[in-house]
């Protein structure tokens, strides 16, 4: 198996797929329960990025079993889908996907969406599934694809829910194979808890041809899109987990330690948007901005660089994680200065993205960034070019996961 190290360093012209036939691919995933831009784009680059390397490829969705489908024009989340399916419409059509998508609403039985009539048949021969941030059941029709895939987003607390929610760790041993934006976690370098699956390095891939380098606007603001907190802190053996509302505190004043505009879309009713204004944040309404993915991507386009803090649990227990959001800005030729959570180990900083640990090195990096903007422009895209492209990345993931012996799903092993 390739080390951390070894991933996906070679240059897209000089990289070769180790399997060259075309395999039917499932990939799971949250758009139409999730209308969000840059949840949007999460997913579809994966769909995005398959198809370009000649899959074929159905997105499915399915509603599970309980009130999931948000809707930011009525505010509501219950289980009526129609604003997400509109949703996913426009995007899937607009990436030139308009007829790789199908749901399943569980809640009344029936399918959505353009290959609603085909779902199951793909399903059930497809070769492989991934089944991103595992928010998807494995129904039935699921079960027999001989290589299911499970891509944890969201290390450490992934590994946690397994170990204190039995329905969660059920779920997840229903895969047989595991990668994980944790990239610390395969190479022993976390203390991410060990919830006993084999898991493996994998990062966003990135489709660059969707996201062109554009000049940023004339006095534009370091920006980022964040949720204040998004669940309940973990407790594991004593020591308490957070997210980005814990990590936060620190950087409260470094709109005037750095000089830097500095800018949130934030979300969470619990953000403590007037303070922040009080010290020098400018805070924008994420519900605009996130529209759809193209309202998203304007917004990182329109910046200067990102600058953000991490979830906590990320940074205290060295993941190793990076946003799939900040990969996007580097694609966009942003610069990224963001906390960092050990992914120094793999990524290299100081052109184009830049690591902070402390309040002090965030401003200095702000600093420096403003004096050379267009240098660390360049870098940033370079970088999206060398450890993020959607065809390294996936061809990797597909290597691994179709080379390696098919063995039982960890829930029967």
């Amino acid at each position: 198996m390739p080390t951390p190290d070894s991933m996906l360093r070679a240059s897209p012209s000089r990289r070769r797929p180790l399997r060259e036939s075309r395999l039917r691919i499932v990939v799971l995933g949250y758009i139409i329960r999730g209308p969000i831009g840059g949840m949007a784009w999460h997913h579809l680059q994966y769909v995005r990025g398959l198809v370009d390397l000649g899959h074929d490829v159905l997105f499915l969705e399915d509603s599970d079993d309980y009130p999931s489908c948000y809707d930011p024009q009525r505010s509501v989340t219950d289980t009526n889908p129609a604003y997400g399916l509109a949703f996913a419409d426009h995007a899937f059509t607009r990436l030139e996907l308009a007829a790789c998508w199908a749901y399943h609403d569980a809640h009344r039985g029936r399918w959505h969406g353009p290959a609603a009539d085909r779902a199951l048949e793909h399903a059930r021969s497809a070769d492989l599934l991934l089944n991103i941030s595992g928010v998807n059941p494995l129904r039935d029709w699921l079960r027999e694809v001989p290589r299911r895939v499970l891509i944890d987003t969201d290390p450490l607390f992934t590994q946690a829910r397994h170990l204190q929610d039995p329905q969660a760790r059920s779920r997840a041993c229903s895969h047989n194979f595991f990668f994980t934006f944790g990239e610390n976690i395969p190479r022993g370098n976390s203390d991410a808890p060990d919830d006993g699956l084999p898991w493996q390095p994998t990062r966003q891939p990135v489709v660059l041809e969707a996201w062109p380098v554009t000049p940023p606007a004339a006095q534009s603001a370091f920006t980022t899109v964040m949720q204040w907190d998004s669940y309940s802190e973990r407790v594991i053996a004593g020591r308490r987990y957070g997210m980005k509302s814990r990590s936060f505190e620190p950087y409260l004043d470094l709109p005037r330690l750095s000089g830097a505009p500095l800018e949130l879309a934030l979300g969470s009713p619990h953000a403590p948007r007037q303070r922040l204004n009080e010290h020098g944040w400018r805070i924008v309404d994420p519900l605009a901005v996130t529209r759809d993915p193209w309202t998203y991507q304007r917004y990182l386009q329109r910046s200067a660089g990102e600058f953000s803090v991490a979830k906590h649990g990320y940074v205290a227990a060295r993941t190793g994680w990076f946003s799939e959001r900040s990969a996007c800005y580097l694609a966009s030729g942003r610069p990224v200065i963001v906390q960092d959570t050990g992914f120094t180990a793999w990524l290299p900083t100081g052109q184009g993205l830049h690591a902070f640990n402390n309040p002090d090195e965030a401003a200095l990096a702000l600093k420096e960034v403003l004096a050379d903007h267009a240098r660390h422009a360049a870098a940033a895209r370079k970088l999206a070019e060398a450890y993020f492209d959607s065809r390294c990345v996936l061809t990797d993931l597909l290597d691994r996961a179709s080379n390696q012996p098919l063995g039982q799903s960890a829930l029967e092993s």
